[in-house]
């Protein structure tokens, strides 16, 4: 336990130089919000078993409601992110008091259904800015005095989130709760017939992880000073399982590097493709931009045939493999 924290605290120091060394921050920014995204969302699956195709309400809910409270009612930075956060665990509420009643594919259908509805309340709304997305948030100022105009002031702000919100996913899995919910994803009825209330653990845990889904997507807005309907749309809930299936389920740091892999490919696949066609001379890889959905479905593929553990699931197990042998 020691050990895992003394690696996750410089990994931490690592983050907080690497602006200093050439690493554009708006691109750590996004990966640092899909990174926490994606750790709410394996909280859920990873330690749960619950398969919620949902998850971008929460991350849309919140983003727009930041954007509200600080566009339209001038509030300070933190108010907005913690309005944002906070509607994100309300409608995380709802929806868990009806989807915990049923499970599997019934509990996945019924997330689903409910983020489409909350989709399309975006489409009309006014406030929302429909297709063309709610543009110009102000990023404010934190604590009243650091200007968060400055891309690396924002920067350090992101990551004092995302550490804080990683901090509380790490803590809930080593704690009776996690241990409850781990019981829960490999045997329900045992836990049922051990006297554990189900539902009201399933309800805590999708709570949580909406909460901790609304953080993530408070920030975003931030970074990119707006928010939009690709924020809710049932196309980022499948990208967030996409990241957390390929960095590996059910692991800690499986989707950070899921995330950071998703959002390096949709950033830069496009500056890979033109360098490839530079040296092949090979004009196709210049389109290679345009085919990013295509890139990142045949690397789910790769990792479902070869690393069905994801990759930080395949390390682990290959370790453990070693210890013995």
């Amino acid at each position: 336990m020691n050990r895992q924290l003394l690696a996750y605290a410089l990994a931490a120091i690592v983050l907080a130089v690497l602006p200093y060394v050439g690493v554009y921050p708006i691109f750590m920014m996004q990966v640092l919000c899909y990174a926490l995204f994606a750790c709410s969302f394996n909280l859920l699956l990873g330690y749960t078993g619950l398969l919620s195709f949902g998850h971008a309400a929460f991350l849309g809910l919140a983003g727009y409601t930041t954007g509200y409270v600080l566009k339209t009612w001038g509030l300070p930075t933190e108010i907005g992110i913690l309005a944002g956060t906070a509607a994100a665990a309300l409608l995380g509420l709802a929806m868990g008091l009806l989807a915990i009643r049923r499970s599997g594919i019934y509990f996945a259908m019924i997330t689903l259904a409910m983020a489409q509805m909350v989709y399309f309340y975006f489409v009309q709304a006014d406030f929302t800015g429909g297709e063309n997305g709610m543009q110009q948030i102000p990023r404010g100022k934190a604590l009243g005095f650091i200007n968060l105009s400055n891309d690396l002031n924002l920067y350090y702000l992101v990551l004092i989130v995302f550490i804080a919100g990683f901090y509380i996913v790490w803590r809930a899995v080593h704690s009776p709760f996690g241990q409850v919910l781990k019981a829960l994803r490999e045997n329900e009825p045992r836990a049922i017939s051990l006297g554990y209330d189900v539902d009201r653990f399933k309800l805590l845990a999708f709570v949580l992880s909406a909460t901790l889904a609304g953080l993530a997507g408070a920030t975003k807005s931030l970074v990119f000073i707006s928010t939009t309907l690709t924020d809710a749309t049932w196309q980022t809930s499948g990208l967030v399982i996409l990241m957390t299936l390929i960095g590996g389920l059910g692991t800690q740091v499986g989707p950070i590097l899921g995330a950071f892999i998703v959002v390096a490919l949709e950033n830069k696949v496009g500056n890979l493709g033109a360098f490839i066609a530079q040296i092949t001379h090979i004009d196709w890889f210049n389109r290679l931009g345009d085919s990013v959905t295509i890139v990142i479905g045949l690397i789910f593929v790769v990792c479902v045939l070869t690393f069905r553990r994801g990759i930080v699931g395949e390390i682990l197990a290959w370790k453990q493999r070693r210890q013995t042998v």
